[in-house]
């Protein structure tokens, strides 16, 4: 199509429009000047039908576009975040639509229940534990609540080689897989990364400021108050225990004695005539 249109301006260039000299050249002149709004008329529709061709040819390649696509080399992130991503390269179909994942996956009532509206993406891939897919959602709200949807039918529709886990926005599965370990082997491979930047001011500084003060002060709190107990604690728990030896000390002191005495052996006058004589030894000299 392109060489035609590129022969048909060749030959429209060469074309020459002579200048009308005599008046016997005006008949010419208005043939020629016709063939010259055909050939004009006639190039652009080629040239349009053209490009209209090149813009089918290109949308019929690229006929799944992601909206999130790596600038090293234009493959989808979803893909690259499959295990081993570059050996099942070959083998990994991504789908943002229930036709083209059903054509991969084959008939599986899972796919019925996935809502791709609003940007939801889904890639798959087989591997020895089993098939696996990955359906990323625009937002955490969808996640979950497409998350409460697979879990209620896994419950009534679970054929014991399908397992499923939710990770951050990511749902995913494995079809036929061999056992409950090496699938949840193959789920466990899978990272979810994202990360959130704010190109100018953080919005919620203030806030997570506010937060974090709160935070910290609330954990200065609690923290004294325990240091606080704590020394109250050991002191009572201590105190007991001093006293219990002191007691036991001064119970044996007592035991010595042949009389109890509450003056604890001071002079007393012997009223009584019970009192012992106090030796003389233990008396001050002169």
């Amino acid at each position: 199509m392109h060489r035609f249109a590129t022969k048909l301006s060749i030959y429209f260039l060469n074309a020459r429009i002579k200048t009308p000299q005599t008046v016997s050249n005006i008949s010419v002149n208005i043939a020629e000047m016709k063939r010259f709004v055909v050939f004009t008329s006639l190039w652009f529709c080629l040239l349009m039908v053209g490009s209209a061709a090149d813009l089918s040819a290109q949308t019929g390649k690229n006929t799944v576009k992601s909206q999130e696509i790596s600038e090293s080399d234009g493959v989808p992130v979803l893909v690259k975040h499959l295990p081993d991503s570059e050996k099942v390269r070959a083998q990994t179909t991504f789908a943002n639509n229930a036709s083209t994942l059903k054509k991969a996956l084959g008939t599986t009532a899972v796919v019925d229940l996935i809502d791709f509206a609003g940007g939801t993406e889904a890639v798959t891939a087989p591997y020895p534990a089993g098939r696996l897919l990955i359906i990323e959602y625009t937002s955490p709200q969808q996640s979950i609540e497409a998350d409460n949807n697979f879990k209620n039918f896994l419950a009534q529709n679970n054929d014991g080689h399908t397992f499923y886990k939710r990770t951050g926005n990511y749902n995913i599965f494995v079809f036929d897989a061999s056992d409950e370990a090496a699938a949840n082997e193959l789920i466990s491979q899978v990272k979810y990364e994202k990360n959130i930047q704010w190109l100018g001011e953080d919005p919620f500084l203030f806030h997570n400021l506010e937060r974090a003060f709160v935070n910290q002060t609330a954990d200065l709190f609690f923290s004294t108050v325990e240091v606080i107990m704590l020394g109250i604690g050991l002191s009572i728990v201590g105190g007991l225990i001093v006293g219990f030896i002191y007691f036991r000390v001064r119970e044996r002191q007592r035991r010595t004695f042949r009389e109890y005495s509450d003056a604890g052996g001071m002079i007393r006058l012997n009223l009584d005539g019970f009192t012992p004589e106090i030796s003389s030894s233990k008396l001050l000299s002169d």
